[in-house]
């Protein structure tokens, strides 16, 4: 796998856990993250894997954000 940012996504995955912790104590069981691709070639293309993982993430935490506020 040719992640695009490596350092970046050690900062993603550690809010993931942080996110996932705070649903945890709060006591809800939510699902699990989108997973990480596998697919990249790392040429920059237009609609990388990267950017469909990222959006899907966005989503995610949207959602855990207003489980959260709820």
């Amino acid at each position: 796998m040719t992640d695009p940012h490596p350092t970046q996504r050690a900062a993603v995955r550690l809010g993931i856990a942080q996110c996932q912790q705070r649903l945890q104590a709060a006591g809800h069981d939510f699902r699990q993250p989108p997973p990480e691709p596998n697919s990249c070639c790392g040429r920059g293309c237009h609609g990388c894997v990267w950017e469909s993982y990222d959006a899907a993430l966005v989503y995610w935490y949207e959602d855990a954000a207003a489980l959260l506020a709820g």
